[in-house]
């Protein structure tokens, strides 16, 4: 169980019979990460065919008296950006909340985990958190995309990942058999309760790593943040790469550290 954006996820309908095709491959799984980038590369490359920026699109519909160029313009766009930010802030926190309990070695692993079920933290919620916060950020960058581009994005993102996630039920079923189903009969799998459906458990939450392990995604809000702050689009292209930096050092780095750790206490 593991995602990279999305993190691993506990999910299945005991009853429900999932068509093969529906669920994720091998091949998609393990190289998760480089199909969410592809999916955000193509979402901004729509601009190419769609030439209206998503927050234009917005500020024509819900505020049209606000003329273009205009310091009123400049506010409005500055408005949607920190709602973006906001949004991304947000999947990162629900992110690193999720990989506190479930750890980030698993997290980002390429390799699929079934052998344990956790039901702590943001699990005793919905079945899917990490993945669950795939849909905010899409969206919070999104704003920052053409029209088809923010749609896309979106849309692309949520199929991905409803994908993954019928992957990850179908070894769990199989690998924790009644407990997992009761789980799933208890516990929504993606769209959280407002209460906790199942009581806590005895996992503790690792902050540490998880924050480590996250830290692309709160700099991914960051950039954000900066580029509404400033409007200038080389801020935020001098400050994204930072998150995809820390993705590969800090998050492969904790993995390392945890795969090491596992190998001492197994011995």
């Amino acid at each position: 169980m593991s995602s990279f954006f999305l993190a691993p996820c506990r999910q299945a309908t005991a009853r429900v019979t999932t068509l093969p095709f529906l669920r994720a491959t091998k091949f998609e799984f393990e190289k998760r990460f480089w199909i969410i980038c592809a999916i955000y590369f193509v979402g901004f490359c729509l601009s190419g065919f769609d030439h209206t920026p998503f927050i234009v699109a917005l500020r024509h519909s819900i505020a049209p008296s606000i003329a273009r160029g205009s310091v009123d313009a400049d506010t409005f766009a500055r408005v949607v950006i920190t709602i973006g930010a906001l949004l991304v802030f947000l999947s990162a926190a629900l992110r690193t909340w999720g990989a506190a309990y479930l750890r980030t070695e698993i997290v980002h692993d390429t390799a699929q985990h079934s052998d344990a079920l956790v039901a702590d933290g943001p699990f005793r919620y919905t079945r899917n958190p990490l993945y669950l916060a795939n849909l905010p950020m899409a969206a919070g960058i999104g704003v920052l995309a053409s029209r088809w581009g923010f749609i896309f994005l979106v849309l692309a993102n949520w199929i991905f990942v409803y994908r993954l996630i019928l992957r990850e039920e179908k070894a769990l079923r199989l690998s924790q058999g009644e407990s997992y189903r009761a789980y799933c009969e208890t516990v929504p799998r993606f769209w959280p309760s407002l209460r906790p459906r199942v009581p806590p458990g005895n996992r503790r939450p690792q902050w540490g790593q998880a924050l480590g392990g996250e830290s692309f995604v709160w700099l991914f809000g960051l950039a954000e943040l900066l580029f509404a702050m400033t409007l200038r689009p080389l801020a935020a292209l001098i400050a994204f790469p930072l998150g995809f930096l820390a993705h590969f050092v800090i998050t492969r780095r904790i993995q390392k550290r945890g795969r090491q750790a596992g190998k001492i206490a197994s011995r």
